[in-house]
């Protein structure tokens, strides 16, 4: 039998109470692309960090065709032939491309840059594995898809043989996914191994030769992606029969919040033109569109970050004003962000501070925040919103994405506020955490809540939105109803294709 270019036996690896990874042992073949699968928090990140010597294992080897692995150095795993392209990039956004992907690599006692054979090497590169970029071009000024083509290229210029993805397509159009996972299946039939962390079985099933999942830190199974189905992965992934819930009609209130002509000029720009929709109380309006077209300044907007630099905006009826994020909080309006890790919490805080951050007038007595109260508190949301991997007191960064998503959605719920603006909810989520936020926004506008839903998954929108409007280039569609719309339909109106006619004909 021909030995596998990769070996991982036995790997165990414990932070503090947390057995993280527990006995997990996997092989890969060259060429052969096998997908890590499992809900947020079952160990695959701790266990490919593991492999690229970030951290040492309590248990068990890593072996490179048959050669044991040194534990603990990243620099062996790369001259072992062992790349890794992070979830969340290692890039410096003022230096070029090229700049790039030279960085860390050229010794330091070089007496001259090697910037001519660097070029020819990345260009090679290039056009190899079908990852077109400029090598002169400034990475900030590139989109997020290019941005990963340079930290693959980035990782392949070590003389990669193992190429390791940490959730690929988080931050990626589903476009820029498609492509990803072409250029992934080209790279393979050229003899790179390749192993892509993952919770999306779509992706999963399209892509890999074989799927080993991973639950609570073991790994609980193995298949061939032609032998297995969607349903059998996310029922292996969270050990239960996982399925979505399903938005029942309703009847709309009265109109909570209104945007009439509103723009939104930053830097000189305006990121909002002319901006108008209707939220009631008890519906879900949707905002759909691909990123970069005004998503995030529409939530800063309506979050109370930024101001509007003309036309009208209305909370109940009357003007806004500018009452500032704790002046919204305090008027009943609870706001999800779209990056929950830099806008949503603090790390370093712990899960109890973090549950109480954005009404501390609540919280407080004398000017000192009321640390039972607010223990109490959290408390509450982990039992109720099912918040698993830590207590009060555990520092939030320790949770898993889900979990951390399930408190700050817990956090802004459970009082039900009378607006929830909810960003990218189920973004980087596993099946079973996306079927739970899903469930609790529909309690919620069950409940009475009005929800404005912005979301760049097209299944995501249309399966909670009681209408849907696309933004393109800073304006807004017409409002179609979610009933009469179809996935084509939505396409169009994201690539900016709509009438007044049109919106009319379709809206609720």
């Amino acid at each position: 039998m021909t030995t596998p270019l990769l070996e991982i036996s036995g790997v165990s690896k414990r932070f503090g109470a947390n057995l993280a990874n527990d006995d997990i042992s996997l092989d890969l073949a060259k060429g052969e692309i096998v997908a890590l699968l499992g809900e947020n928090g079952a160990g695959k990140t701790t266990l490919m960090s593991i492999l690229f010597g970030h951290y040492v294992p309590d248990a068990g080897t890593v072996s490179i065709d048959g050669a044991a692995l040194p534990a603990g150095k990243p620099r062996a795993a790369i001259r072992a032939g062992i790349g890794m392209v992070h979830q969340h990039f290692a890039l410096a956004p003022n230096l070029t491309v090229l700049e790039n992907v030279m960085t860390g690599i050229e010794p330091l006692w070089a007496f001259a840059s090697r910037t001519a054979r660097a070029r020819a090497k990345l260009e090679a590169l290039s056009a190899r594995f079908g990852l077109k970029v400029d090598p002169d071009a400034r990475l900030g000024d590139l989109s997020v898809g290019e941005q990963q083509r340079v930290e693959i290229l980035k990782a392949l210029y070590n003389d990669t043989r193992i190429l390791v993805l940490d959730e690929p397509t988080a931050v990626l159009t589903r476009t820029e996914a498609e492509h990803l996972f072409t250029t992934l299946k080209g790279m393979a039939r050229q003899g790179l191994s390749l192993i892509f962390i993952s919770h999306k079985l779509d992706e999963v099933m399209a892509t890999a030769d074989r799927i080993v999942v991973l639950r609570g830190g073991r790994k609980v199974a193995e298949r061939r992606a032609s032998e297995t189905s969607k349903a059998e992965l996310a029922e292996l992934m969270v050990g239960r029969t996982v399925t979505r819930p399903v938005r029942a009609p309703s009847t709309p209130g009265a109109i909570v919040l209104e945007a009439a002509a509103v723009t939104l000029r930053l830097d000189g720009v305006d990121r909002l033109k002319a901006v108008d929709f209707r939220l009631s109380a008890g519906e879900v309006l949707g905002i759909i569109g691909v990123s970069g077209n005004g998503q995030a300044e529409l939530a800063r907007l309506l979050s109370g970050t930024a101001r509007p630099s003309s036309g009208d905006l209305l909370l109940f009826g009357k003007p806004m004003g500018d009452p500032g994020v704790a002046g919204l909080v305090a008027s009943g309006i609870g706001r999800v962000p779209e990056d929950r890790n830099k806008e949503g919490a603090i790390g370093d805080m712990a899960v109890w501070e973090n549950a109480v951050l954005e009404r501390l007038p609540r919280f407080s007595r004398h000017g000192l925040v009321d640390r039972k109260a607010g223990m109490a508190f959290a408390q509450e949301i982990i039992a109720r919103f099912d918040v698993r991997g830590g207590g009060p007191a555990t520092r939030i960064r320790l949770l898993s994405g889900g979990n951390m998503q399930k408190l700050i959605l817990g956090r802004n719920l459970i009082d039900r506020p009378h607006i929830l603006i909810a960003a990218q909810p189920a973004r980087g989520l596993d099946e079973g955490a996306v079927a739970s936020v899903h469930e609790r926004i529909l309690e919620a506008r069950k409940a009475g809540t009005a929800v404005l839903l912005i979301s760049e998954d097209l299944e995501e929108v249309m399966a909670l939105a009681d209408r849907i409007q696309a933004i393109v280039g800073g304006r807004l569609s017409p409002p179609v109803s979610a009933e009469l719309a179809d996935a084509r339909m939505l396409g169009l109106m994201m690539a900016g294709e709509w009438s007044a006619e049109t919106g009319a004909a379709h809206a609720s």
